[in-house]
Parts: C-alpha cells; structure tokens; sequence
C-alpha cells in the first residue's frame, strides 16, 4: 500500500490501549471524563461492526490516592498493593461508563504463566473469541498483584501486541501522551512528527529514546516495539494521543494527519508461531554466525549444529530457546537437544574431532518462529 489508509478496515477487529498518563489527572486521580469519552466512542465503533478489545492501564495509579501514596513505588510488593486496591476501582469505572452506552464489559486479567504455556495459551485465545462472539468489550490488564520480577509481562504496550495476536486483531491502537511518533523527541528544532511507516520501513534512524510518565512504566521505545511486534504479524497500528480520540476512533474514519501507522511487514502467521516468537517463556539462548543467521532469514532453513557457536542456559530438549546472531536476536524455536549436548558437540568441535554426519537440526524449521528487528 502506497498510501495511508484513512479509515479502519470495514468489520475490523480493534485492540486500543490507553495508559495510565492518559486516564488520570494531574493530581493522580482516574480522569472519569476520558473514561466516559472512550466508553462512548468503543460504543460506537461496535455499532459500526468493530470487534473492540481494551487493554487499560491505570490500575495502579487508582490505587495510589486511597492508600495515601503521592508517587508510584518501585518496590514491587507495595505496586502490588496498590494494583490489588485500584484494578476494582478501575473497573468499577469502566463499567459504570461501558454501561450507559449499553456494552457489556467482562474483566480479563492476564499472567504471564497464561501467554507462556502453550495450553494456558490456547485456553486464553478460546476464551477471547467467546467473549467477542457474545458481543462484549473485554478489558485486559496483567494481573499485576501476582506478578513478579522474574515472569511477568511488561509493560502494557507489549501485552497489548500480545493480545493484538491472541485475537488475530487487524489493528492495534496504542493511546498516548504523544501525538504519534516524531523523527525527534517533540520540541527538538527540526522535529517532525511520522505519520506513515510502510511494510518494512526501518525504525533504526528515530529517537524513540522518550521515559514514560511518572505514572506509566512504557516510553516510545516500548511501543515502537510493540508496533514492531504486532506488524510482523498481521496487525497494523496506530500510535497516536488519547486527546484525539475523538477523532480517531469517531464514524468519520482516521484522519491522516493525526498519529502514526504502521503497515503491516507480514502475514497473520498461526498461532502456534506467535506464541513461539513473542509469548514463549525462553529457556536459553544459543549463539550462531552470520551464515547461520542468513540461512534461518534469509534462507528459510532449519538451524544445525555446524552454525551454532555458543550456548547460553542451562535447558532440556523441547524447550524454547532464543536464537542470537551477530546483530542479536535471530528466531525462537523449540529446541532439539539438551544445552549440555551442544555443549558437548561444542568441545568435540575445539578439540579437533570431525562433526558426525546426518545430526538432528537443532531448531527445525517448523518449529522457528523469526523475530522482527526491534527498535532500540
């Protein structure tokens, strides 16, 4: 597509994200009034014939006032808390809101055990597409009071893109403080905001360096990633600000002089593949050269021993490993060997000792998923 597109896909299946500096007040409190304007507008887009799935923020910053804390912790116990106070205040809005414009919200919270395992995983995209046969809004936030430090999923843009593909949504709208992406950071002399990213444009040369809220834990660094992520797969997005959501998501289609979107770089891919890529729990990493780089993008084949020249982790066969290339990371796959019997060929290999022929490939194509070049 040469040009931007100035309205959503017919009947398209919408995943918005709105964050926490977007829905509350200066002072802290929930902004009820944004809550109202984006209750009416998800209406509407329903009655337009869109499937719309919110991932709202905010959580913890509706827990801060009651609990009588002025700024957001780092402790991760005392976010917990505040997470565990203000999610039920925070739906309590929405569906206060949700419900004067007659659309029936149902609370999704997620783990990352739940996107991780591949069966939670399936269980989770069947729950989805109930929820939106049925014709409810789900409202998805990670649950957050049980998260920890080690195994959770991030901030909420990557969980949006998540979400983006557990409901094979064909666009995802990220709400923010910012009027889409700028070629600098906003108020640099010669910065000029980015209204069109087209299938395979790079990222590489734009300042997304940006610090989230006070409130918020993302910046644009998270969600060009999160863009990055969600195209490579089928889903193109739009990053754009919460004040003009109004006219963005309104009956008079996507003005393009509002925000930034991105074109899809790729297909849907299936679901199995996805949660390869982008919602495995890795295990460990293994380390290859450029020709083995080459050969999994480039070539398309599997990975095999004579590429590999490291072993990060200690992991068993049938794990999900990271692949890493010269320029980072490469792929995901389910591994075929165990890190010790890499390890292994790898000592044989310095000693001298000639590779045996005919060995199992150490990801198999059918169980790679490639990853998107993420900006930085």
């Amino acid at each position: 597509m040469s040009a931007r597109p100035a309205a959503l896909p017919e009947g398209s299946r919408v995943v918005i994200k709105v964050g926490s500096s977007s829905l509350t007040r200066d002072d802290g409190g929930l902004d009820l009034n944004r809550i109202d304007v984006l209750a009416r507008l998800v209406a509407g887009m329903r009655q337009r014939g869109h499937d719309v799935v919110l991932v709202s923020s905010g959580a913890v910053a509706a827990g801060l006032p009651p609990l009588g804390i002025e700024h957001r912790p780092d402790d991760l116990s005392m976010l917990a808390a505040a997470a565990s106070v203000g999610q039920g205040r925070l739906m309590a809005r929405w569906q206060a809101a949700m419900s004067n414009y007659g659309v029936v919200i149902a609370q999704v919270l997620l783990t990352a055990q739940d996107v991780a395992v591949r069966s939670h995983y399936r269980t989770v995209r069947t729950t989805f597409d109930t929820l939106l046969d049925l014709g409810t809004v789900p409202i998805i936030n990670e649950n957050d009071a049980v998260a920890t430090t080690e195994f959770n999923l991030g901030d909420n843009d990557h969980l949006a893109a998540l979400v983006a593909h557990l409901v094979t949504a064909d666009v995802l709208i990220l709400l923010t403080d910012v009027d889409g992406m700028w070629t600098a950071r906003p108020g640099t002399p010669g910065a000029a905001p980015i209204r069109y990213v087209p299938g395979g444009r790079s990222l590489e040369d734009v300042d997304v360096t940006g610090s989230g809220s006070a409130l918020g834990t993302g910046g644009m660094r998270t969600k060009a990633q999160a863009a990055t992520i969600a195209c490579a797969s089928g889903t193109a997005t739009i990053i754009a600000s919460a004040d003009d959501a109004a006219r963005l998501l309104g009956p008079g289609g996507v003005p393009t002089d509002l925000g930034t979107w991105f074109e899809p770089t790729g297909p849907h891919r299936p679901s199995r593949r996805l949660w390869m890529a982008h919602a495995s729990r890795v295990e460990g990493r293994v380390l290859i050269d450029a020709g083995a780089a080459d050969a999994l993008t480039v070539g398309k084949k599997s990975l095999l021993l004579p590429g590999v020249v490291g072993v990060n982790g200690e992991f068993e066969s049938g794990s999900v490993i990271e692949v890493i290339g010269p320029r980072g990371p490469v792929a995901r796959g389910i591994c075929r060997y165990a890190s010790t019997e890499i390890e292994e060929v790898l000592d044989a290999r310095g000693s001298g000792a000639p590779m045996p022929d005919h060995l199992v490939p150490v990801v198999h194509r059918d169980d790679l998923a490639e990853l998107p070049r993420l900006a930085s």
